[in-house]
């Protein structure tokens, strides 16, 4: 077990480590206006606090004019002196007023590349992140981290940096003017209280890490569960997931109240610190003006001094508390930005054509494929097959048989642990990641929408396609003159996951955009299995329209559905136990077979129950 010093110090590491991370952006390469904006915030920062340490010499210099009886100065003199007094206090604050102005665009750029560059690498991540980490406890680990940057920058730069650079300056300035004593008693006094602050954050870290960690995990349950409000309702869960977000709250309420029991026990401990050391350095200065050494002006600057220097110490506290809040933040941010590919491109990888006016339609090969979402559970054993270009496969098989892990490899969306999957004669990995997306197109079974209008998710398929290009695509998806009766038209907007569009017209969107992307090859994913029978055949001729001149692979449910495919491969326990054409596997009275003979008889028992019913409805 590691000892607490040991923990201490892998803390201190990991903070200055996340800390040290924002450096590149603070000072970026090639980027000259940035680097003279950060010079620039960094001369106007040490102006400002040489006239904040002038202020205190002026104003005693003033009192010591002012504590004179000779007649003849106090009118000219104390005038010039209040007035250079008051200069110098407008210098300060406009120094540090130009200081943040100044800083402002750099400080505003960061925060926007670190938040852009996770964003991209979280989309870069492998599926099997995003399928391990819920979205919202994401999500709000980004916006924390963002908040992070900007507290950091704003409160360690222009507050701590300051702080510490006004301590040397004054704590020079005191020995120079009175003596080491009292330098000695000022940087003591600073020393312990820095050093019981930093002390005493560190211990309170660990509960902020806690309420981080609840706080994801509430945010998380909380949106999963209005993302599934449906499913809540048809259960009538609604007091089950209210109770657990409670709980989840219950335990962020008791981690708050120790943050603020100990928050307050940190201020006591600074406030004894700094009167204690205001006290001593008064003592000794008030025996100093008793013995005449020192004027009634320096007793006065002595304690401006003080005054001054205490006072953003007494705030550096709750900086500094802020801070490691902000590191363990942004800690968070860093590690979503750190987490390393699991599928990456290899250098030197090439593009794919991807549209069909760039290539014919592809090749796509399976050799003795094998892969496995863990070590230990292989689902794909040794899968062999091949669908010539503008050919037409089609896989079936039980529910967990491997077939949707058949698509998800082709996206390579994973990598595979043993085999090959080509394309045009190469293997998936060759090729970059973008350009091989670029080539597939997809109509899924659930099909997702964003929460935004017609138009937007057809043009998804190709950003930046035209209105009459959404059009053309809409009427060969059979959805244009849908969409053209609806009072928005292509401006309806969906819903949160397309939720105000029934199934069937969630469908003709995805083939929509699918046939705006114009892709070589095309993954039919159960896209009619969620849907009855009558709309079933309305998109099944909707997807004939998508599926000419390209190779496609369809993944079905129904089997009336792929029986004039060119070859039909029955999946079973991530093996091909069957393959052929449909006639030729009913020849064959496999497993083929018997999957048609019960599924016919299900269709059967489906129409006389409904023919049972109509003549009830006409009794």
């Amino acid at each position: 077990m590691s000892s607490p010093a040991s923990r201490s110090s892998l803390s201190r590491h990991s903070a200055l480590g996340t800390v040290s991370g924002l450096l590149p952006y603070l000072w970026p390469r090639g980027d000259l206006r940035g680097r003279l904006l950060v010079v620039a915030a960094v001369l106007l920062l040490v102006a400002a606090k040489v006239a904040t340490v002038y202020v205190p010499l002026v104003y005693s210099r003033a009192v010591d004019v002012l504590s004179k009886h000779d007649p003849s100065h106090v009118l000219a003199v104390p005038v010039g002196l209040i007035v250079a007094y008051g200069l110098l206090r407008i210098a300060s604050g406009g120094f540090g007023e130009l200081r943040d102005a100044v800083f402002a665009p750099v400080k505003q750029r960061v925060i926007r590349q670190v938040a852009m560059q996770t964003f991209q690498h979280l989309h870069a991540l492998s599926l099997r992140f995003h399928l391990d980490r819920q979205t919202g406890g994401v999500t709000r680990a980004i916006e924390r981290g963002t908040i992070a940057i900007e507290l950091i920058l704003r409160l360690g730069v222009f507050n701590i940096v300051p702080t510490l650079l006004e301590t040397l300056m004054v704590t020079a300035i005191i020995w120079h003017i009175f003596d080491w004593r009292f330098a000695l008693a000022t940087l003591v006094t600073v020393v312990v209280y820095v050093g019981f602050t930093i002390g005493f954050t560190g211990w309170r870290i660990g509960i902020r890490r806690r309420m981080n960690d609840i706080d994801s995990e509430a945010s998380g349950k909380a949106l999963d569960s209005l993302l599934n409000y449906e499913t809540v309702k048809y259960f009538g869960n609604e007091g089950h997931e209210v109770r657990r977000y409670d709980e989840a709250q219950a335990r962020y309420e008791r981690a708050a109240v120790r943050t603020q029991v100990s928050l307050n026990m940190l201020n006591l401990g600074q406030a004894a610190i700094i009167a204690v050391a205001m006290a001593v350095v008064m003592l000794m200065a008030a025996r100093e003006v008793a013995d005449g050494k020192l004027t009634v002006g320096k007793f006065v600057l002595i304690n401006t001094y003080l005054m001054q220097l205490y006072q953003p110490l007494n705030f550096l506290g709750f900086v500094y508390s802020s801070l490691r809040q902000g590191v363990v933040d942004l800690e968070q941010m860093f590690n979503l930005l750190g987490r390393s590919q699991d599928v990456s491109d290899r250098p030197g990888a090439v593009a794919l054509p991807g549209r069909l006016e760039e290539a014919p339609a592809a090749a796509l090969r399976f050799e003795d494929v094998r892969f496995g979402y863990r070590e230990d559970r292989e689902i794909l054993h040794g899968v062999s097959f091949s669908v010539p270009p503008g050919g037409r496969v089609a896989i079936v098989g039980p529910t967990g048989a491997g077939k949707s892990t058949i698509s998800r490899l082709l996206f390579r969306f994973y990598d595979i642990d043993g085999g090959h999957v080509l394309i045009d004669g190469r293997d998936v990995r060759d090729y970059r990641q973008a350009s091989l997306r670029a080539a597939i197109g997809v109509v899924p079974q659930d099909t997702v929408l964003f929460n935004d209008t017609i138009r937007y998710n057809i043009a998804y398929g190709r950003i930046g396609a035209s209105q009459d290009e959404i059009e053309h695509a809409a009427r060969l998806a059979q959805v244009h003159d849908f969409v053209q009766r609806l009072p928005d038209g292509y401006d309806t907007r969906v819903g949160e996951r397309g939720l105000k569009l029934s199934g069937g017209e969630k469908q003709r969107v995805a083939i929509a955009r699918t046939i705006l992307k114009n892709p070589r090859l095309l993954i039919l994913d159960e896209a009619t299995s969620a849907l009855d029978t009558h709309t079933e055949q309305d998109i099944q001729a909707a997807l004939r329209t998508v599926a000419a001149d390209r190779t496609t692979l369809v993944i079905a449910h129904r089997l009336s559905t792929i029986i004039d495919a060119d070859e039909i491969l029955v999946l079973d326990d991530g093996r091909i136990a069957e393959r052929g054409t449909h006639r030729g596997l009913l020849e064959r009275d496999g497993v083929y077979a018997r999957m048609w003979a019960a599924q016919a008889e299900e269709e059967r028992s489906g129409e006389e129950r409904t023919d049972q019913e109509s003549v009830h409805a006409h009794a």
